[in-house]
């Protein structure tokens, strides 16, 4: 069976006859690139899994009241992001890390089996901590997943320059981190 399309999933999603297939599908294609957006906002890997969890089952419950106004990829990050960041927001996890709890960050990466642990990587995953979260979303979504600001404006509601500022500044953080730590 050829890939099928976005819109083209899309439509068997919205149909009941051929929904749970589609739904399948859809899962199999975006596990991966949502597990990677939200593990990048400094998530454990269980914890990472469960939001993954939750997305999926929103985006099941939430099936009949798309619309189909965005893209379903724009649909399914925009889930996976609001997750994330209000599981950050409930258990302030990252919200306001100081230089301690970025270190404490970086040990816990290095000692998780799923991640590379470098020491390259194990200073820019710390110095992506110290970022609050909706900077670090956006350097994520242009850094790692080469999104156009276009794209992160519908997907975030926000201005395009804005995002542009806000990843600027968010390289500049990046950069002091690691003069200061190298």
């Amino acid at each position: 069976m050829p890939k099928l399309s976005d819109a083209d999933l899309l439509q068997r999603l919205q149909d009941a006859t051929t929904r749970r297939e589609a739904f399948e599908l859809m899962v199999r294609r975006y596990t991966r690139p949502l597990y990677q957006q939200i593990r990048r906002m400094g998530l454990t890997h269980d914890d990472t899994d469960d939001l993954l969890q939750n997305t999926f089952m929103k985006a099941w419950t939430g099936l009949d009241s798309f619309r189909g106004e965005a893209k379903l990829s724009t649909w399914l990050y925009r889930i996976a992001i609001n997750e994330s960041l209000t599981f950050l927001s409930k258990n302030k996890a990252v919200a306001s890390l100081d230089d301690a709890d970025a270190a404490h960050s970086a040990e816990s990466i290095e000692g998780d089996r799923y991640f590379d642990a470098d020491r390259t990587a194990r200073l820019f995953q710390a110095a992506l901590a110290t970022l609050p979260d909706k900077q670090r979303l956006v350097f994520n979504l242009k850094y790692f997943d080469e999104m156009k600001y276009e794209d992160m404006e519908t997907l975030l509601g926000t201005s395009v320059g804005a995002l542009k500022a806000s990843y600027h500044i968010a390289v500049k953080k990046i950069e002091a981190f690691f003069n200061e730590h190298d």
